[in-house]
């Protein structure tokens, strides 16, 4: 299980599962907010816990939430559910996690601006994100 927190600590997230990978997408929202999304599904292996408020862009397939008092990115939420599954994808935001929690991760890519592909692997991981 990993958890993480916003700064002030008034939203928390719970990731129970083991992330495969964390990624860091160049779209036009998520380079804005630096984050390394890892994915699960609402009520599954992912919670959040706290108020939020969510932006929406374009067509609004996803909600970005973050918290109203100190404005931490913690997650994305899918606004529909998958036609199959019947299941809601959620992404929590990793950088809010304690760093050893995390550090171990490898970082994948997704060209969110572009292709909308994943781009291979260049072995770092999220401790090489740190500094």
């Amino acid at each position: 299980m990993i958890e993480g927190s916003c700064h002030c600590g008034a939203v928390r997230w719970r990731f129970e599962a083991t992330p495969e990978g964390a990624t860091a997408c160049n779209c036009t929202v998520c380079r804005r907010y630096g984050v390394l999304w890892i994915y699960g599904h609402e009520g599954e292996d992912v919670s959040v816990f706290g108020p939020t408020k969510a932006y929406a862009r374009g067509e609004k397939h996803l909600d970005f939430n973050f918290c109203p008092e100190c404005g931490c990115v913690v997650s994305w939420r899918a606004n529909r559910t998958g036609k199959k599954s019947g299941r809601r994808r959620m992404a929590v935001n990793v950088r809010l996690a304690e760093p050893e929690a995390v550090a171990n991760i490898p970082i994948d890519h997704f060209d969110g601006l572009n292709t909308f592909e994943d781009l291979p692997r260049d072995g770092k991981r999220v401790a090489d994100y740190w500094f």
